[in-house]
């Protein structure tokens, strides 16, 4: 089952008897499951499970559902308001093999966050201990943490999609879940990501929410800014020639349609769309498919994510004809940065040189 028919089924948009007795086993899978992450999450807490504590702070940004929530922009930014305060950073990420050899968040952050220390290892544990010991970093960020009770932090940051925020109210697998609701206890603040896709009724009663769940949380409100568009040979293309192309847009993300929302926000001619499973592992036979589905829409430019990019690049692309190129954004707060920023500030004191 594809992402797509997944998300359909999970949602109740899939109707039928076999959809029905699905969602009844999915349901059932999902207590099991959510029992297990009650009796982890008891067992760290009670300090039957050791946490490691690293020997300088850690900052975690994760998130509480499964797929695109806005988590790597995140990071990204952290990382660039530490490296305005002159702080030496490193990034701990998950992964199982050489950083050259990723296609996924390891190889965005590196290009990305081009000084940074990205340390790729599923023990972020030993991750720390070579990001203090070889790279003398003074701040370590987390990756996709939240989860990861193993390595202690000083600071919880959750992303929360705004557009789909809860997953559908239930755990994996029955929802999106990857543990319940009241697990948002542990988190210092909130930053809820495109807000710019939400009405303001729903982000008020959202916050409301959460605050019932955590009454001192901190909720900063973000965006995802569109900057410009890099083609295949590096150029950059305005938001405004954007407007006078047909667009033919693919990605591989967990929430495609927020990136076509992006895309018609600059009011761009968004013509025809494929939309693969998350961290899609791309093929030249990809790359065929998605040039004849272009041409067929007599596109004259195809447009990705950046994330996406990092994973096609090596693969025979197009210099000719259709453009190649990839949508880049940043995460942009627009409420409650100061506040965000000020627990930063706090928790890092006395504790850096």
């Amino acid at each position: 089952m594809n992402q797509q028919a997944y998300s359909k089924l999970i949602s109740g948009q899939t109707t039928g008897l076999d959809a029905v007795v699905f969602r009844f086993f999915l349901t059932a899978v999902s207590f099991v499951y959510m029992v297990v992450i009650w009796l982890r999450n008891f067992l760290y807490s009670s300090g039957w499970l050791r946490t490691h504590t690293a020997s300088v702070p850690v900052i975690s940004i994760g998130n509480i559902t499964t797929g695109g929530t806005g988590k790597t922009p995140l990071v990204i930014w952290l990382y660039k308001f530490l490296q305005q305060k002159k702080i030496n950073c490193a990034i701990l990420t998950r992964g199982y093999k050489a950083i050259q050899n990723y296609t996924d968040e390891p190889a965005f952050l590196t290009e990305t966050c081009v000084e940074a220390k990205v340390i790729v290892d599923p023990d972020r544990v030993a991750g720390a201990a070579v990001a203090v010991n070889k790279f003398n970093a003074d701040v370590l960020i987390l990756d996709d943490g939240f989860q990861h009770r193993r390595l202690a932090r000083n600071i919880d940051i959750v992303t929360i999609d705004s557009t789909r925020p809860f997953g559908y109210g239930k755990v994996l697998p029955a929802g999106l879940l990857r543990e319940p609701l009241r697990s948002l206890c542990r988190a210092d603040a909130v930053v809820l990501t495109r807000c710019a896709q939400t009405s303001e009724t729903k982000l008020t009663e959202l916050e409301d929410k959460l605050r019932l769940i955590n009454p001192d949380i901190i909720i900063a409100r973000s965006i995802h800014n569109p900057i410009c568009a890099k083609s295949i040979n590096g150029e950059e293309i305005a938001l405004a020639e954007l407007k006078d192309k047909k667009l033919f847009a693919f990605c591989g993300i967990g929430n495609p349609d927020a990136f076509f929302s992006t895309i018609r926000s600059i009011s761009a001619n968004l013509i025809d769309s494929k939309v693969y499973n998350d961290h899609h592992h791309y093929t030249d036979a990809d790359i065929t498919e998605i040039c004849e589905k272009a041409r067929n829409s007599q596109a004259d430019c195809v447009l990705t994510t950046q994330k996406d990019w990092t994973k096609i690049a090596s693969l025979t692309l197009p210099r000719q004809g259709i453009t190649f190129a990839y949508l880049t954004i940043e995460l942009k707060l627009t409420a409650g940065q100061d506040k965000l920023k000020q627990l930063i500030e706090d928790t890092l004191a006395g504790k850096i040189s």
